[in-house]
């Protein structure tokens, strides 16, 4: 690591899932134009989010995480925003209610445009054509003009997320997010289904509260909170050159944000204690999580909080295991107790998604529904048994009607897969399935609540 950070110091450094780009000129005029642009968020609200951060790490939040895989051009739409968002606001709800503690809400939204491939290349055919990256980059399409990696694509995705980010306001602040419209948050093609009617029972009891709310006199007037809410925005910092353009001083403090998002997280595949992603994300003062797989040497983690948060600070540093169904209670156990061990002050998440993903027989990359509820359970069990919060869940979701993940109350199998298939990377839980493991960790919620200190003592009194 260098000895002075500056937003650049990281390009002397080994890195990794980068395009090459034939121009390098372009590159360079696209970046600098970029620094000119607005910031898409204030470093006030990446502050915001730090502190609620703090408090899911005390125990007293719980972080809610989730959005679109690869975020797109071409499904770019009012209403593909709308549905996430709401989507999101049901789980919340649901955890909410259950939990009886705050949800930090985050999407993967405004900014989640590029991922990581585990081969530069791919052959189709006999044709051998550089992979694709997500939009930020290039096409999706296998011709050979669609997958150049294309530095305008930057601008592109700097004004898509600006619209998005007006428009999240908008649902946040603007009156949809206000509870009692409970019942408009359920989407059509769930209405129907058991998770349906059981989310419309939680709608009418949270009805009913609010009614003998306002009957005592708490209303929406009084309570800003029961109107609005607060959402930010995440995405994987993964091409550094244009988190480099978006990152400026904040005038009030004198630290470094990247303002291309509230949050940004460290890929299993870039988190090398000497690379240019550690160098980039140790001078930033935005919340950061970091991405543990079933390689990551607890040693190595240790390493990483010390780098990411020489203060040891809480809120600064969120870890996102992704092991896989079955392999949780063989893994994360050994990281969390090294860093117990070490004193640091993290958040604990689930990414059930990334370890779970299998081709089916039909050619679709899919990820089974009852995997990826398996290891939420494990997540739970083992921090349970190691005396530690498990302070959230993060995964890749739409409020589309897809069939992607086989599973769930819609029965998708992976001969229907076909039916509705539309990721542009890697596949994603839909409305329904989304709403399932709300009330799966729900129940968990509601039982860790229960079995509190606080609840046993009061049962005792």
């Amino acid at each position: 690591m260098a000895t002075t950070w500056m937003p650049d110091s990281w390009r002397d450094l080994p890195i990794e899932q980068q395009p090459v780009y034939k121009n390098s000129e372009d590159l360079n005029d696209v970046e600098a134009e970029l620094r000119r642009y607005p910031p898409l968020v204030f470093a006030g609200e990446a502050r915001k989010l730090r502190a609620a951060l703090a408090d899911v790490g005390e125990g007293k939040a719980f972080l809610l995480q989730g959005g679109d895989c690869a975020e797109s051009f071409a499904e770019y739409s009012a209403d593909n925003i709308r549905d996430t968002f709401r989507v999101l606001m049901q789980m919340a709800v649901v955890m909410t209610y259950a939990g009886a503690s705050p949800v930090v809400k985050v999407g993967r939204m405004a900014g989640q445009f590029a991922k990581p491939r585990s081969a530069g290349t791919e052959t189709i055919d006999g044709v051998e054509l550089p992979s694709y990256r997500g939009d930020m980059v290039n096409g999706m399409a296998f011709e050979a003009a669609e997958r150049e990696p294309d530095p305008k694509r930057l601008l592109q995705v700097y004004s898509q997320s600006a619209a998005t980010l007006n428009l999240l306001r908008a649902f946040a602040q603007g009156g949809y997010a206000d509870l009692h419209r409970v019942h408009g948050w359920n989407m059509g093609f769930v209405a129907g289904t058991d998770t349906g009617e059981k989310y419309q029972e939680l709608a009418d009891r949270i009805a009913d509260s609010l009614e003998f709310m306002a009957a005592c006199g708490v209303t929406p007037d009084a309570v800003p909170e029961m109107r609005q809410t607060e959402f930010y925005t995440s995405h994987e910092a993964l091409l550094l050159g244009y988190e480099q353009a978006m990152t400026r001083i904040d005038s009030t403090s004198g630290d470094w944000y990247d303002t291309s998002a509230h949050m940004l997280w460290i890929g299993d595949r870039t988190r090398q204690l000497d690379s240019a992603h550690i160098e980039y994300m140790r001078g930033i003062c935005n919340p950061i999580g970091i991405k543990a797989g079933p390689t990551m040497d607890p040693d190595d983690l240790v390493r990483l909080c010390e780098l990411l948060n020489p203060r040891n600070e809480a809120g600064r540093l969120t870890v996102i295991s992704r092991m896989g169904a079955n392999n949780v209670h063989e893994n994360l156990p050994q990281l969390i107790r090294a860093i117990e061990k070490a004193g640091q002050k993290v958040v604990w998440s689930c990414d059930p998604m990334h370890g779970n993903t299998v081709k089916a027989d039909t050619g679709y990359k899919t990820r089974p529904f009852n995997s990826i509820l398996t290891e939420v359970r494990q997540f739970f069990e083992v921090h349970e048994g190691e005396g530690t919060w498990a302070g959230g869940v993060h995964f890749e979701m739409t409020g589309q009607d897809v069939t992607e993940c086989i599973g769930g109350a819609q029965a998708i199998t992976e001969h229907t897969l076909a039916d509705r298939y539309h990721t542009h990377c890697d596949p994603r839980l839909n409305a329904s399935q989304s709403l399932e493991l709300a009330f799966l960790i729900a129940d968990t919620l509601r039982k860790r609540r229960v079995h509190s200190p606080l609840a046993v003592a009061a049962e005792a009194f």
